[in-house]
């Protein structure tokens, strides 16, 4: 399956997502397909549902998860095959979660994204000039933002708000480079 096959299958309802994913090749092993059905679901799934979409029995559903699980015992990979109370699922290796923190992907709410993107656009704003453009729940996002280390607050020296600025953290997270050179002068937001 091409990488536009798995964000076409990703985007679309969960009922539609089983009914392509039912008809993965069947030449591919039942391993293969139990893999790439855990990969896509990324979410822990019984032997009943994992039978349902690769449309054979229990038992040889079973089976096919043993093989699996093996494979990935005996190679030394990031993720495995994690099973609790009757669920399988594609998992994070123990021991790995400290290494990749940085580089998962920013869980935020659409409204605190966009937040971010009005002080990413400006630069530098002040709190009030923020508020002023996005409403009063600007103040959650601007709280959320600094404890997850993507904005730095700075109070204004002459003045009761706060400067807004972008942390090192976004400009990695999100991969973009500072501008360099800028003025010294903070720019007032339009």
């Amino acid at each position: 399956m091409s990488d536009r096959g798995v964000l076409a299958v990703s985007e679309q309802p969960e009922d539609q997502q089983d009914q392509r994913l039912s008809l993965l090749e069947p030449s591919v092993s039942l391993p293969a397909r139990l893999e790439a059905i855990l990969y896509l679901k990324g979410r822990p799934m019984s032997l009943k549902e994992l039978s349902g979409l690769v449309n054979e029995s229990e038992p040889d559903t079973e089976q096919g998860m043993l093989i699996l699980i093996a494979g990935y015992a005996q190679r030394d990979t990031a993720l495995e095959i994690h099973e609790s109370n009757g669920r399988y699922s594609l998992q994070l290796r123990a021991g790995l979660g400290e290494l990749v923190r940085d580089l998962l992907p920013v869980n935020l709410s659409t409204a605190t994204l966009r937040t971010l993107a009005t002080i990413a656009l400006k630069k530098r704003i002040l709190q009030s000039d923020l508020v002023d453009l996005r409403g009063s729940g600007a103040y959650d996002h601007i709280k959320e933002l600094v404890n997850q280390n993507f904005i730095e607050r700075k109070r204004q020296s002459d003045g009761r708000s706060y400067w807004i600025t972008l942390s090192e953290k976004f400009h990695r997270t999100f991969s973009v480079l500072p501008e360099l050179g800028g003025s010294s002068e903070p720019s007032q937001a339009a």
